[in-house]
């Protein structure tokens, strides 16, 4: 008699082989399902992170950034844009729109290859650079996009709570030089913020609804706010 999968997947008392729970490879630490992923609406913008395997030094250097920035500049096709995003020492967070789930994953994936090839090569190394999957948060409300706005153009305050920043700060390893979302405008008070916003914008414009106004119900981002 043919079994059902479900009664294929049941174990049977007494009897070896066949399934069973919680066999087989553990799951490492921080590793994303490789269930398909839910399909969303176009409509709604998405929080990725991305994470840098364990050995490879920090990322949040001059040279290595530049090379990140032109990366991002190289991503925005086939319905995939990267909007705002920032730089990490062991991790990239970015805010991102896609036409559907396929496009966000070749997006992805493509700009995951551009970054691993040029950063390899500039740290002369060889290997996987991505630690594993991608994690990806579909943004559906209003106060969600503004919350991972601030996350992530504000994320080193949240890494760094007992540090103290100045009132008008921006993260330069960050897009907050060109985020037009600010309650002001940035300051140009150091050279190195001078440098950035001469600099044409490395991220796409926001086309869709949540993160060209929705989200500016909730007010505009303040420079002296911390994630939470």
């Amino acid at each position: 008699m043919q079994l059902t999968l479900d009664q294929a997947r049941k174990p049977e008392p007494g009897k070896h082989g066949g399934w069973r729970p919680d066999a087989g490879r553990p799951k490492k630490a921080g590793a994303v399902s490789h269930a398909t992923r839910p399909s969303e609406p176009s409509r709604f913008p998405q929080h990725v992170t991305l994470r840098i395997t364990d050995g490879v030094s920090s990322l949040a250097r001059g040279g290595l950034i530049n090379i990140i920035r032109r990366c991002i500049r190289r991503s925005h096709k086939g319905g995939f844009r990267i909007c705002e995003f920032n730089v990490l020492g062991n991790h990239l967070h970015l805010i991102t729109e896609a036409a559907d789930k396929d496009a966000l994953t070749r997006g992805l994936q493509g700009f995951e290859v551009s970054v691993a090839r040029r950063l390899n090569s500039a740290l002369m190394r060889s290997g996987k650079l991505f630690a594993h999957r991608y994690h990806a948060r579909h943004l559906k409300t209003p106060r969600e996009v503004r919350n991972a706005l601030r996350y992530v153009l504000l994320n080193r305050k949240h890494h760094d709570a007992e540090k103290r920043f100045s009132k008008y700060w921006i993260d330069p390893w960050s897009s907050a030089a060109w985020f037009r979302g600010w309650a002001a405008p940035v300051r140009r008070d150091e050279p190195w913020k001078c440098e950035l916003l001469e600099q044409d914008a490395p991220t796409a414009k926001p086309t869709v609804w949540l993160l060209t106004d929705g989200w500016k119900k909730h007010g505009l981002l303040r420079f002296d706010e911390r994630p939470g």
